[in-house]
Protein backbone atom coordinates (compact mmCIF):
# COMPACT_ATOMS: atom_id res chain seq x y z
CA UNK A 1 0.00 0.00 0.00
CA UNK A 2 2.80 2.45 0.56
CA UNK A 3 4.85 2.12 -2.66
CA UNK A 4 0.93 2.10 -4.29
CA UNK A 5 1.04 5.97 -2.55
CA UNK A 6 4.11 6.78 -3.10
CA UNK A 7 3.62 5.82 -7.19
CA UNK A 8 0.48 7.63 -7.32
CA UNK A 9 2.12 10.67 -5.84
CA UNK A 10 5.21 10.63 -7.64
CA UNK A 11 2.84 10.13 -10.91
CA UNK A 12 0.07 12.99 -10.15
CA UNK A 13 3.19 15.32 -9.93
CA UNK A 14 4.51 14.53 -13.35
CA UNK A 15 1.26 14.93 -14.98
CA UNK A 16 0.08 17.94 -12.96
CA UNK A 17 1.18 21.45 -12.40
CA UNK A 18 1.51 23.12 -8.79
CA UNK A 19 0.94 26.04 -8.52
CA UNK A 20 1.21 28.25 -6.06
CA UNK A 21 -1.44 31.30 -5.21
CA UNK A 22 -0.05 33.75 -7.16
CA UNK A 23 0.35 31.82 -10.18
CA UNK A 24 -3.23 30.11 -9.93
CA UNK A 25 -4.59 33.47 -9.41
CA UNK A 26 -2.41 35.29 -12.77
CA UNK A 27 -4.13 32.32 -14.82
CA UNK A 28 -7.67 30.52 -14.12
CA UNK A 29 -9.37 33.85 -15.49
CA UNK A 30 -8.20 32.52 -18.99
CA UNK A 31 -8.64 28.55 -18.03
CA UNK A 32 -11.48 26.31 -16.93
CA UNK A 33 -11.57 26.81 -13.29
CA UNK A 34 -12.88 22.98 -11.96
CA UNK A 35 -13.57 22.76 -8.45
CA UNK A 36 -13.61 18.76 -7.69
CA UNK A 37 -15.01 18.86 -4.02
CA UNK A 38 -18.80 17.55 -3.43
CA UNK A 39 -21.76 19.58 -3.75
CA UNK A 40 -22.42 20.71 -0.21
CA UNK A 41 -18.26 21.88 0.22
CA UNK A 42 -18.58 24.23 -3.10
CA UNK A 43 -21.56 25.64 -1.56
CA UNK A 44 -20.23 26.30 1.47
CA UNK A 45 -17.90 28.42 -0.46
CA UNK A 46 -16.03 28.51 -3.64
CA UNK A 47 -13.40 30.48 -5.61
CA UNK A 48 -15.32 33.03 -7.66
CA UNK A 49 -15.87 31.64 -10.81
CA UNK A 50 -15.64 27.97 -10.59
CA UNK A 51 -17.54 25.14 -12.10
CA UNK A 52 -18.33 22.38 -9.48
CA UNK A 53 -17.46 18.85 -11.03
CA UNK A 54 -17.18 16.62 -8.11
CA UNK A 55 -14.50 14.37 -8.22
CA UNK A 56 -17.16 11.38 -7.83
CA UNK A 57 -19.06 12.65 -11.33
CA UNK A 58 -16.03 12.87 -13.22
CA UNK A 59 -16.56 9.73 -14.85
CA UNK A 60 -19.72 10.92 -16.10
CA UNK A 61 -19.44 14.56 -16.67
CA UNK A 62 -15.63 15.58 -18.11
CA UNK A 63 -16.64 16.29 -21.13
CA UNK A 64 -18.08 19.54 -19.90
CA UNK A 65 -14.28 20.21 -19.86
CA UNK A 66 -11.86 20.98 -22.87
CA UNK A 67 -9.05 19.59 -23.68
CA UNK A 68 -7.86 22.08 -25.37
CA UNK A 69 -7.60 24.72 -22.91
CA UNK A 70 -5.69 24.64 -19.28
CA UNK A 71 -7.33 23.22 -16.46
CA UNK A 72 -7.19 24.62 -13.03
CA UNK A 73 -8.35 22.23 -10.60
CA UNK A 74 -8.90 22.54 -7.09
CA UNK A 75 -10.51 20.55 -3.65
CA UNK A 76 -10.45 21.13 -0.12
CA UNK A 77 -6.26 20.13 0.27
CA UNK A 78 -5.07 18.37 -3.06
CA UNK A 79 -5.14 14.89 -2.69
CA UNK A 80 -9.03 14.57 -4.90
CA UNK A 81 -7.55 16.62 -7.04
CA UNK A 82 -4.55 14.48 -7.99
CA UNK A 83 -7.09 11.80 -8.78
CA UNK A 84 -9.23 14.52 -10.77
CA UNK A 85 -5.84 14.78 -12.75
CA UNK A 86 -5.07 11.16 -13.51
CA UNK A 87 -8.56 10.55 -14.69
CA UNK A 88 -8.29 13.53 -16.79
CA UNK A 89 -5.01 12.18 -18.45
CA UNK A 90 -6.13 9.25 -19.24
CA UNK A 91 -9.04 10.91 -21.48
CA UNK A 92 -6.65 13.01 -22.78
CA UNK A 93 -6.41 16.31 -21.23
CA UNK A 94 -2.51 18.12 -20.70
CA UNK A 95 -2.47 21.14 -19.35
CA UNK A 96 -3.17 20.28 -16.21
CA UNK A 97 -2.69 22.32 -12.80
CA UNK A 98 -3.74 22.88 -9.51
CA UNK A 99 -3.52 24.84 -6.48
CA UNK A 100 -0.58 24.41 -3.80
CA UNK A 101 -2.73 23.63 -0.50
CA UNK A 102 -6.06 23.34 -1.82
CA UNK A 103 -9.14 25.51 -0.97
CA UNK A 104 -7.88 26.15 2.24
CA UNK A 105 -5.23 27.97 1.98
CA UNK A 106 -6.96 30.17 -0.56
CA UNK A 107 -7.15 34.02 0.82
CA UNK A 108 -8.56 35.34 -2.29
CA UNK A 109 -12.09 36.58 -3.12
CA UNK A 110 -14.67 33.45 -2.41
CA UNK A 111 -17.93 33.07 -3.22
CA UNK A 112 -20.86 31.33 -0.59
CA UNK A 113 -24.21 30.38 -1.26
CA UNK A 114 -26.44 32.72 1.15
CA UNK A 115 -29.57 31.12 2.79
Amino acid sequence: MLIYSAITFFYQRKIMKQLTEEEFRAGYRKAQLIDVREPNEFEGGHILGARNIPVSQLRQRYKEIRPDQPVYLYCQNTTRSGRAAQMLKRKGYNDLNYLKGGFKGWTGKIKAKTK
